[in-house]
């Protein structure tokens, strides 16, 4: 069988600080950084094994946003994963997110919007037609991938609340229950992690609830049961295992912004003319998996992830380096 070769630059250069921060706490205390080697996203991952089939999902429409573009292949998108509430491996996702539970569950809406309260799954989902979305998506880290999401777009879901005028911004929070999601036991952010967009962001055509993959009920480990894409922003932004939406005046801190915020800004726009402390986002590793290799050849990367003719005058005007 072929195995994939994962290459292995150092963890300080492909973990947010915060986590490397935490992993070497911990390696002191058992026993020093001798152990590194041993850390479950600085060792070889071995070939991504995907998950049994979900259920099928219909769909109404397809789109490719990308233009042909090689997709991701379904074991890597299930089996390559920043997902921390279940550990910070990129292969823990896959391989602890069975204890997640995503039915039943439900939905809390709340803040600036004349329709509030709480939805069950079911009711969230009944008014809304599936489609496919072929998006990529671009971690900060400096990997990519293309992946046919399932969903419906998120726009569509907000206008059912009537947000108010005062209504500025929308946050999202992910589940908080350490027993689902163990890696919530860990410090490593202060839960449950938080995301937000600009009203205008969040109403955008390209914003989009995933609700599946591949065809299939989306897999646990990739947020079900509902996540956010915004395939111009870093995957980050795509908050997963949404439990609650919030419509807000004022601009909410979010997760990654109160652990790090000289690293990691609200808008988290891709642009490859605005680095990373740590990390040149001038180009990206794609992940469109091959037969002996996941990392397929790195390319340039475009701003706001190659989506600035839709999404580019929503900052017009605004410095994006200030605001990166």
């Amino acid at each position: 069988m072929p195995r994939h070769r994962f290459p292995q630059p150092p963890a300080s250069e492909i973990t947010p600080e915060p986590v490397w921060r935490e992993r070497r706490r911990l390696l002191a205390a058992f026993g020093g950084l001798a152990a590194l080697p041993l850390l479950a996203a600085c060792r070889e991952p071995g070939p991504a094994a995907a998950p049994p089939a979900g259920e099928p999902l219909s769909i109404i429409r397809r789109t490719d946003t990308t233009g042909g573009e090689d997709m991701t292949r379904f074991a890597d998108v299930t089996g390559y994963n920043n997902f921390y509430e279940f550990g910070t491996g990129k292969d823990d996702p896959a391989r602890y997110a069975h204890t997640l539970r995503p039915r039943p569950w439900s939905l809390e809406v709340a803040g600036a919007a004349e329709r509030t309260g709480r939805l069950d799954l079911e009711d969230v989902l009944a008014p809304h037609p599936l489609e496919e979305r072929v998006y990529r998506l671009r971690c900060v880290e400096g990997w990519s991938m293309v992946i046919p999401w399932i969903g419906f777009p998120l726009a569509d879901l907000l206008k059912r609340f009537e947000p108010a005028s005062q209504a500025r911004y929308v946050a999202f929070h992910t589940l908080l229950d350490p027993e689902r999601m163990p890696g919530q036991r860990r410090r490593i952010l202060d839960w449950p992690y938080v995301e937000a967009l600009t009203i205008e962001e969040a109403m955008h055509p390209l914003s989009f609830i995933a609700t599946g993959l591949y065809g299939q009920v989306l897999p646990n480990q990739n947020g079900a049961p509902l996540r956010l894409v915004v395939p111009w922003k870093y995957g980050f932004k795509s908050i997963k295992s949404i439990v609650r939406i919030e419509f807000l005046a004022d601009r909410p801190l979010t997760s990654w912004e109160r652990s790090a915020p000289h690293e990691y800004g609200f808008y988290a726009n891709v642009n490859p003319q605005v680095d990373h402390p740590r990390w040149s986002q001038r180009s990206e590793r794609r992940i469109a998996g091959s037969s002996t290799s996941v990392f397929a050849r790195r390319i340039p990367t475009l701003l706001f992830n190659g989506y600035a003719e839709q999404v580019g005058h929503l900052y017009a005007g605004l410095d994006l380096r200030r605001n990166y």
